[in-house]
């Protein structure tokens, strides 16, 4: 199985538990790993044989920058559920969130939740 990846994907979103996360909102950053095969891509160069990654970029966007989610596993979740949907040709999606200023009093790079899931068979 080949693999495409996007990552370092920056939105500001308004996902968090606090109401202060849901006012002010923060920026999240999302790395999305598709394991599909991409034999035909590489052997005719036709768009229409791959994952266009615009496109796939728009669909996250649109999710991150869309209505809130109290967990960034909600968020994650709801991105590789949506992948799905949209992409019949993807075997396995990874999906990383990463919060990169919680707001909490602590000096760290952010937190970050990885969910990996697999088409149903």
């Amino acid at each position: 199985m080949d693999l495409m990846m996007l990552k370092g994907m920056r939105f500001y979103g308004y996902h968090g538990v606090f109401p202060e996360e849901n006012k002010l909102g923060q920026q999240f950053i999302v790395d999305v790993d598709l394991r599909l095969d991409l034999t035909q891509a590489a052997e005719n160069d036709e768009l229409e044989a791959t994952v266009n990654y615009a496109e796939l970029h728009a669909l996250v966007k649109n999710i991150v920058e869309g209505p809130p989610f109290k967990l960034i596993e909600a968020l994650a979740g709801h991105i590789a559920s949506r992948l799905f949907d949209a992409y019949t040709s993807v075997n396995e999606v990874t999906v990383r969130v990463t919060k990169p200023h919680p707001p909490f009093d602590i000096h760290f790079d952010g937190v970050t939740v990885e969910l990996s899931r697999k088409r149903e068979a």
